[in-house]
Parts: C-alpha cells; sequence; structure tokens
C-alpha cells in the first residue's frame, strides 16, 4: 500500500472521519501547594504529561492559581456549526456534588512564532460578572519548610490571608519541592488570576459538597455515558453526552471584561478558581484528565439561554444580602435584560436595590425570574440564623463614607483598604467596577449618565452598599 493512503486511513480511519484531536503538548505546569503535589499520579511534573493525548490523564493544579498551559497539535476553531457552539472540552473528575472548578483562557499565536507570548483572553464563565469574583487576584504562598505536611500561608493582593490546611490522609509536603519544580522559589511564589467564590456546604457532616457552577468552568460537570465525541449543553445541567465541560471561544473577554471576537485559538490555560477548604476532603483543587477538540455538528442544536443566580448564604447570619442574577444567551450576558425578584419567608422582603433583608430564624426562599420571559426563572432555599449578630463588621462598615453625594464627576472612599468598587444601575447590573481602591482614592463616574446608582465596596470577606446619586 502507498505510503500516503496508508497515512490517510492512518488519521481517518475506515469510517472516514478524523480521530479525535486530544492535547498535543503541555507547554507549562506550575501548580499551587496541595494535598496532591510533590506526589504521583498527580502532582509531579510527568503528571503533566500524562493528559497528552488522551481524557484518562491525571493532573492535580493545587490550590488557587495552580495553572496548566497546553496546546492542540492544528488551531482551535471558533466554528459557528460546532453543537451549542462548543470549541472544545476539558476532562475532570468531579462529583456530581462536588465541583473543584478551573478558569480557563486562550490565546491566539497572533506573532505567529509558535510561544504562549501574547494576549491571554478569559473565556468568561457564569460567576464572572457577580460582584464577589476577584478579577487579578494576586496570591502569595509561603514555604512552611517542614519534610512533612504543614499548612501553607498564603496572602493576596485584596488584605485576604489563610492557609492550605494539610491533612492527614497526605502526609508529604504540599509546597512545591524546589528539587521537583526548580522553577518555583523555594520561600515564595505568587500565582494570579480571576478568583471565584464558590459555594462549600458543610451543612451535612461527613458529605461535603462544592456545588457545580452553572457554565464556563472544567472540573464542573460529571462524566457521561453517552456519545464521547460530543459535547453536553453547557447551558442545561442534564449530562446526556460525554460529560466534562465544554467552552465557547466566544465567551472571550479581554482585562476589562469587554467581549473579544477570536476566530481560532492555539493555546489553553487553565488555573484552580477557588480558594477553599473542604474539610476533611481537602483544598478545592482543579483537576484535569484531558481534553479534546470538537467536530462541527449544525444538525445539533438546543437551548442557548440561561439564568443564574449567585448562590446565597447559608446560613445568612446577616442583614441584608444583595442578590445578583444575570442571563446569559449563547454564553455571553445579556445587560439590558431586567430581573423580577420574589421572596417567600417570615419577616424577608426585598428592597428596590436588590438587598434581601430577613428578620428572624426560618427558611427563606429567593427566586429570580426574567421579566420578558417568565419561563427563565431560578430559585434558591436558604435558612436564616441571626443568633450571632456580626459586631465587628457592622462597626467598621460605620466608618465607611462616600463623598460627594449627590456627586458629577467622581466619589472619594474613606474607611477601606484593598477595596473592590462595583457600581450598578438600577436594574441591578454591573456598569462599572475598579479595584485595589485605598482611601482617599476617587472613584471617576463623569461618564455615567445623570440618576440614582448602588455603589458597593467588597473589603475582604465584607460587603457594603450605597445609594449614590450622579448629576
Amino acid at each position: 500500500m502507498h505510503k500516503s493512503i496508508l497515512l490517510f486511513l492512518l488519521f481517518f480511519g475506515m469510517t472516514g472521519k478524523a480521530f479525535p484531536q486530544y492535547i498535543h503538548e503541555v507547554l507549562d505546569y506550575k501548580p499551587a501547594p496541595g494535598q496532591f503535589i510533590n506526589k504521583a499520579p498527580w502532582g509531579l511534573p510527568e503528571s503533566a504529561q500524562s493528559i497528552v493525548g488522551t481524557q484518562t490523564g491525571s493532573l492535580s493544579l493545587g490550590a488557587f492559581g495552580g495553572y496548566v498551559v497546553f496546546r492542540f497539535e492544528n488551531a482551535v476553531q471558533n466554528h459557528p456549526d460546532n453543537p451549542y457552539g462548543i470549541d472544545f472540552i476539558v476532562y475532570g473528575n468531579p462529583f456530581s456534588y462536588f465541583s473543584e472548578p478551573g478558569i480557563v483562557t486562550v490565546m491566539k499565536d497572533e506573532n505567529e512564532n509558535g510561544l504562549p507570548d501574547d494576549a491571554w483572553y478569559e473565556l468568561a464563565g457564569s460567576d464572572y460578572f457577580f460582584g464577589n469574583t476577584l478579577k487579578n487576584n494576586e496570591v502569595t504562598y509561603e514555604n512552611p519548610q517542614s519534610a512533612v505536611a504543614a499548612d501553607v500561608p498564603w496572602t493576596d493582593n485584596f488584605g485576604n490571608n489563610g492557609v492550605v490546611v494539610a491533612k492527614s490522609f497526605h502526609e508529604q509536603p504540599y509546597y512545591p519541592l524546589n528539587d521537583t519544580f526548580p522553577a518555583i522559589d523555594a520561600s515564595s511564589y505568587m500565582l494570579q488570576g480571576t478568583r471565584i467564590m464558590g459555594f462549600i456546604d458543610t451543612s451535612t457532616p461527613g458529605i461535603i459538597g462544592s456545588r457545580r457552577r452553572a457554565f464556563g468552568y472544567t472540573d464542573n460537570t460529571p462524566r457521561g455515558t453517552g456519545t464521547p465525541t460530543l459535547p453536553d449543553n453547557p447551558y442545561t445541567p442534564e449530562i446526556e453526552n460525554a460529560g466534562a465541560d465544554g467552552f465557547d471561544i466566544s465567551w472571550a473577554v479581554d482585562t476589562q471584561g469587554n467581549y473579544v471576537d477570536l476566530d481560532e485559538i492555539h493555546f489553553i490555560k487553565v488555573h484552580t478558581a477557588m480558594q477553599g477548604d473542604a474539610g476533611w476532603l481537602g483544598e478545592i483543587s482543579t483537576e484535569i484528565t484531558g481534553a479534546r477538540v470538537i467536530e462541527p455538528d449544525n444538525a445539533i442544536t438546543g437551548i442557548d439561554e440561561i439564568l443564574v443566580l449567585k448562590d446565597l448564604p447559608n446560613p445568612i447570619n446577616q442583614s441584608p444580602v444583595h442578590l445578583e442574577a444575570f442571563f446569559f444567551k449563547k454564553g455571553r450576558i445579556q445587560r439590558d435584560e431586567e430581573i423580577t425578584w420574589t421572596v417567600d419567608g417570615a419577616d424577608a422582603f426585598i428592597d428596590q436595590d436588590n438587598n434581601l433583608h430577613v428578620e428572624e430564624a426560618g427558611s427563606v426562599s429567593i427566586t429570580a425570574t426574567l421579566s420578558g420571559n417568565p419561563a427563565f426563572t431560578v430559585s434558591e432555599t436558604t435558612t436564616v440564623d441571626l443568633t450571632d449578630p456580626t459586631q465587628v463588621i457592622t462597626d467598621k462598615m460605620l466608618q465607611i463614607s462616600i463623598f460627594p453625594n449627590p456627586a458629577q464627576d467622581y466619589v472619594t472612599i474613606r474607611g477601606v483598604s484593598f477595596a473592590n468598587i462595583l457600581i450598578y444601575n438600577m436594574q441591578g447590573q454591573i456598569i462599572q467596577q475598579e479595584f485595589h481602591v485605598n482611601p482617599g482614592d476617587r472613584t471617576d463616574i463623569s461618564d455615567l449618565l445623570p440618576g440614582i446608582y448602588i455603589l458597593k465596596i467588597i473589603s475582604g470577606n465584607e460587603e457594603y452598599h450605597q445609594r449614590i446619586v450622579k448629576r
């Protein structure tokens, strides 16, 4: 048989269809500290190579910010005929009740040098636009200098701190060892990226849950038993085909959160999206077992819209709680869509600024409905426990001042440091945001139309809301 014919048959197979395009090369792997780091099979440099050419590898990224960069052999096309718009899928190993979400960013080889040295664009998932999501979160991990497992301290650029907690199940050091990861400083190192809050449920002893995100995150959707070459619809909760997590290049945003249009991408980066401790299960650490490119098939269609509600605290231990819900079409946020809120619970109400007020213990249910199409509705029920008043938070918030108000060109905020500032219109849509705001810094509002807005301040784990008037 002629060599060219043989190669053709090997590539396309006897059915005439191309074999799936799996990961071709891993270009970089820098894990955060974690219980699986420094040991086989999940946390060694060779673990990164295990995800090449397969969907059954084993790679842990560790705690928040740990990442891997890989590419397929050929560019991934943003093809309009791909099922549900999904251009590639990434496999993890989540359970139905335990997600360890990872954020995906992509890059086009603009300068055509074959290196990942152009601009990265985040594929904005369902949690990207929530007010408690931290953009450009820089976390520095300190080596505890222990020969066995020990808590790894961390601090970040928003004034937060904590530890990656050592567990008895994994006795090796969690901080990447210099002999194994020579590119990581032996004393401390910094990882950065977008951080989502997620939702860790410890309400049932012995069964800790990490809630699945709506769409747009790796290690988030359990494996399916259907056709492995077909992605699942990311806008529905059902798992009908391969499972795994699908990604549409059209979700890409720039550093300002604006959507960009990419015709193709060449490099993919995944980093752990949460900084969370799941009790005896250890830190939230994204795991990857492989990835593959999706082939066009315009015969496969389905729902391409979804309404997403931000997780409610469980229990609610302070009042008010700011509510957020966003409507997406083909994975892109629709900012002009209005949301109608309803509440079911004793002595609970929602004010005109979308703040939930509760006054007594018990159960409360929140429902968000798309005003223009009531078929899109999402609800959540939680409990209220106000027996432990958060007086410390109240005292701190009383120190905050925002002036002038009314204002014309700017407002100045006093009383917080490393604050995250978000401005909402009266429909609950984020129209402006700033990061790393310190006392005395001015927030420019000159581009806002005259009217009433809600200014939200996030400082550490605390939130403060105040109505401002733009003249």
